[in-house]
């Protein structure tokens, strides 16, 4: 009697198991979608927790097996998801049609205090935070900012002189201290030496390690945000003392202080003078708290440690493995010391060789491997006349178009000429984008860029680096969204003889 009890459990679970995969696969057909059929329920979702891989290989699995189409259906339990591909679709869904696409499928819970920031954020409350930040990365704000990158990279470099231990191994972690040492300079004025014996610098590299419990909280956020919510899943409730409590410590110093400073806390002592960030046209209004601002700082170390540091260690990965690209940028970077002992943002705007490298690197090796939305209003993809439903989850390529040889030929092959001033306005915007594109383009891409530059330029003014490989040679760690080499690493070696003007630096 029990053993046919199980049995008919069993072929019961099959059977819902198999209706349910049947259904996701006739959504799509009846719309005219192929789908992607490995995996019907859980689609790319599966591979990353039975088989440990990151989800944008399994990603990059749709994109070849179905390079003819630009929607492909993928299984995701019974909510309707689809890969989007295409130039004219990734610019509708992206650009275009935004407002029906301005949700990145994550939602986090009421008293998630952390992860109300601009990120997360969607509708309204989006356009109204991005708003306020805004004035943080224009042009001229940048010019006032640039002090604190520069002083940054030049200091880091200055510390692995010191601490010769730090050059031979574990290179992005040691990388990731010099992102989390710049943004909490320009985030909350420590100065870049302090920060690393600081709370902070151990905060962020927690952050972005993941553990068992973080990738189960935000992947049960990216499969059901209904779950999440009965749940109420906090996914960054561990840090909250810590950032709520700087704010309001910095934001009362400054208010003590008559020195003005160009960074993100006095953009807080501002927000909180006016009382309130408002657009009328908007019809929406938000109160500046200390921990509404704190979600805000808590973005930047999201997105200014990460894509960092990942960009910096893939260009000198990839710098490592080619010495006569090495070379030519030693050469770049000697010269513009030469001219001028100091790098300014003029400056780097000039190398030209360094922006080449830089734009291939991240082109190899983005921040992350795709994006993702969720749609808000029923719409209606341009290439196949696809209809999309509201609540339909659509993920669209990064690392995939970059890898695409019909757009860069031989992909996997590092050539920074592809980027050089003749060659770049040859580059599509819609086949590479490592801070995306459109309306939800990264708000800090160009302080990003300035702090990847100024930090390739001060530690190989110093330093020459070589790349290792361990076995199994070069693969991707376990991410959901990042992209993060793994089983490699970069070995920094002083320049000889050393630069003069370098050593007197340090």
């Amino acid at each position: 009697m029990i053993l046919l009890q199980i049995v008919i459990s069993l072929l019961l679970v099959y059977l819902c198991i198999y209706l349910m995969g049947k259904y996701n696969e006739t959504y799509w057909l009846r719309r005219g979608v192929p789908f992607y059929k490995r995996n019907k329920i859980t689609g790319v979702y599966w591979d990353f927790v039975f088989r440990g891989r990151p989800v944008f290989e399994a990603l990059r699995d749709v994109y070849r097996n179905h390079s003819g189409s630009s929607a492909v259906g993928l299984g995701f339990f019974l909510t309707p998801a689809m890969y989007v591909s295409g130039a004219q679709n990734l610019r509708y869904v992206l650009a275009t049609a935004s407002d029906s696409f301005n949700h990145r499928a994550v939602e986090p819970n009421r008293g998630d205090l952390l992860a109300d920031n601009v990120l997360f954020m969607h509708g309204a409350r989006w356009k109204l935070m991005r708003q306020a930040l805004t004035p943080l990365f224009t042009t001229r704000k940048l010019r006032d900012m640039y002090y604190i990158i520069d002083r940054s990279a030049r200091d880091f470099a200055a510390h692995l002189q010191r601490h010769p231990d730090l050059c031979s191994g574990r290179a992005y972690r040691t990388l990731s201290t010099f992102c989390s040492a710049a943004i909490g300079a320009a985030v909350f004025g420590i100065s870049p030496s302090s920060i690393f014996d600081s709370p902070f610098l151990d905060m962020a590299q927690k952050a972005f390690e993941p553990t068992f419990w973080s990738n189960t909280n935000l992947l049960i956020s990216n499969l059901s945000l209904e779950l999440s919510h009965l749940l109420g899943i906090k996914l960054f409730k561990e840090h909250e003392e810590l950032f709520v409590g700087a704010i309001r410590q910095v934001i009362a110093q400054r208010r003590r202080d008559s020195v003005k400073r160009h960074d993100f806390a006095e953009l807080c002592v501002t927000l909180q003078r006016i009382g309130r960030i408002a657009d009328e046209r908007i019809g929406l209004e938000l109160k500046p708290t200390d921990e509404l601002l704190a979600a805000q700082a808590f973005f930047f170390f999201i997105a200014g440690v990460e894509p960092t540091a990942s960009a910096l260690f893939g260009a000198l990965y990839e710098l490592g493995r080619h010495p006569e690209c090495l070379k030519r940028l030693h050469t770049e970077i000697d010269e513009t010391f030469a001219k001028c002992d100091e790098l300014t943002i003029d400056t780097v705007a000039e190398m030209s060789y360094l922006n080449s490298v830089v734009c291939e690197a991240m082109r190899i090796h983005p921040p992350v491997g795709y994006l993702k939305r969720l749609c808000v209003r029923d719409a209606l993809l341009p290439d196949g006349a696809v209809p999309v439903a509201r609540g339909t989850r659509l993920y669209t390529p990064v690392f995939d178009v970059h890898h695409d040889p019909r757009h860069f030929p031989q992909p996997d092959r590092f050539d920074p000429e592809r980027f050089s001033p003749e060659n770049k306005r040859r580059v599509s915007e819609w086949t590479y984008m490592p801070f995306g594109r459109g309306s939800r383009v990264c708000i800090g891409q160009r302080y990003a860029l300035l702090q990847v530059k100024a930090g390739l330029a001060h530690v190989l003014r110093r330093f020459s680096v070589t790349s290792r490989e361990y076995p199994p040679g070069q693969t991707y760690s376990k991410q959901q969204l990042q992209v993060r080499l793994e089983n490699v690493d970069v070995r920094f070696l002083p320049r000889h003889p050393p630069n003069a003007n370098a050593m007197a630096d340090s």
